[in-house]
């Protein structure tokens, strides 16, 4: 186990760290070679989801909250009132490998401030995954920051290294970062994450000619977005996102709402983070990346940010009832996707279970559709559509009130 004074800053490095939401361990297949120590692959501290949905667990720490920078949003700014610790790299490593040999983790999510330099902080956390993988034959998954300002080679060493990199933009635009991060600028951001983007496609195109060539970020790059700290509309945050997907090829966009932790002028008086934002953030997302809407489908000029009482999905189909009900037995994959309460998983059995029978509304229930929601966007071979006249104001409310949990006494409006 950790001795008292590597405990003492596991406990002020892993509560610094959990600021940082850009945590996946989506997307990697490292194997286990050579009789080494862990894998990838494996069944699950810090909780997140590989892309197949398995749950794992990762040490998730700062190498140090020590930080030259000052950007009034953040707890480990230098002019901060906190207790600052820094691990060395050898504490680091002896801490992955002793938690996974006790199954507490199966990999290491790494981040960092930073102390004299980009290249002194960036050296260690390169050193740290190299001394894993080499010296102990770890193939568990690793995440490490890739510090703006750092040198291309460092940033090469560590996708060498690293399953997945990550590049944190921060604000959702150059003007707010200015405002609250001085010292910060997007065109540090973007170097690292362009040098990421052409390096992934091209040793990806270099394995397809040669099989032994290195795996390089094979888990790809991600990014985070503080949310709630400036004025930018939903609108403009997923204008970023889209363009991060397409230019970028990022796997993810995280989107964190600020934590209130400073009495700075440059920031908004919260009193709560605004998670609800967040999580309204997080399903547009969803919908571009897995259901094909465009970012002008979910948010537009007219209506700039998400509705924080329904989701993206659903206030998308109350705009434009003239495309709904849709028949589940004729209609298009990529219109199936636009209903209500029917996933992309639902979908699919949908496309599959139609080639045999009509479906009808048991059959829907059974395929794991959520039909209180979609039976008023819907018809089936019941011919069952609900019929209201189509309002979207007053479907809205039925929907709303649908969702509330209902006493013994109370009634639906219709």
């Amino acid at each position: 186990m950790p001795s008292q004074r590597v405990e003492e800053k596991l406990t002020i490095l892993a509560d610094a760290a959990k600021y940082d939401v850009s945590c996946s361990s989506s997307g990697s297949k490292r194997k286990n070679t050579n009789k080494g120590l862990g894998n990838s692959n494996g069944m699950g501290i810090c909780h997140t989801y590989t892309q197949d949905g398995r749950c794992v667990s990762l040490l998730k720490i700062l190498l140090t909250n020590y930080c030259i920078f000052d950007c009034a949003y953040c707890v480990s700014r230098k002019s901060n009132d906190v207790k600052r610790a820094a691990f060395t790299v050898d504490e680091v490593v002896d801490l992955t490998i002793s938690f996974y040999r006790r199954n507490y983790i199966e990999g290491l999510f790494l981040s960092s401030g930073i102390f004299k330099s980009a290249d002194y902080t960036m050296e260690r956390l390169v050193r740290i995954a190299k001394k894993l993988r080499t010296e102990h034959k770890f193939n568990g998954y690793i995440h490490l920051k890739a510090i703006p300002g750092a040198s291309d080679e460092l940033i090469h060493e560590a996708g060498l290294y690293a399953d997945r990199l990550s590049v944190n933009l921060e604000m959702p635009s150059e003007m707010s970062l200015k405002k609250v991060a001085p010292e910060k600028s997007y065109a540090d951001a973007y170097k690292p994450m362009n040098y990421l983007t052409e390096t992934i496609q091209g040793m990806k195109e270099e394995k397809k000619v040669i099989r032994k060539a290195p795996d390089f970020a094979p888990a790809g790059q991600s990014t985070q977005v503080v949310i709630g700290a400036s004025p930018e509309s939903d609108l403009d945050i997923l204008g970023l996102a889209d363009s991060l997907y397409q230019e970028q090829k990022l796997k993810r966009v995280y989107y964190s709402g600020y934590v209130p932790i400073s009495d700075d002028n440059r920031l908004p008086a919260l009193a709560a983070p605004p998670t609800k934002r967040e999580n309204r953030l997080y399903q547009a997302d969803w919908l571009m990346r897995f259901y094909g809407f465009a970012k002008d489908e979910i948010v537009d000029k007219t209506n700039p940010n998400l509705d924080m009482e329904v989701d993206p999905k659903l206030s998308y189909a109350l705009r434009h009832p003239e495309m709904f009900p849709v028949d589940v037995n004729t209609a298009s994959r990529e219109m199936l996707l636009r209903i209500p309460g029917i996933g992309v998983k639902g979908v699919d059995r949908i496309v599959k279970a139609r080639r045999f029978n009509q479906l009808r509304r048991e059959h829907l229930r059974k395929i794991g559709i959520v039909w209180k929601r979609a039976k008023y966007f819907i018809t089936t071979a019941d011919r069952n559509f609900i019929e209201l006249d189509w309002k979207p104001e007053i479907l809205r409310q039925q929907i709303i009130w649908d969702q509330q949990p209902k006493g013994a006494n109370q009634l639906a409006l219709f």
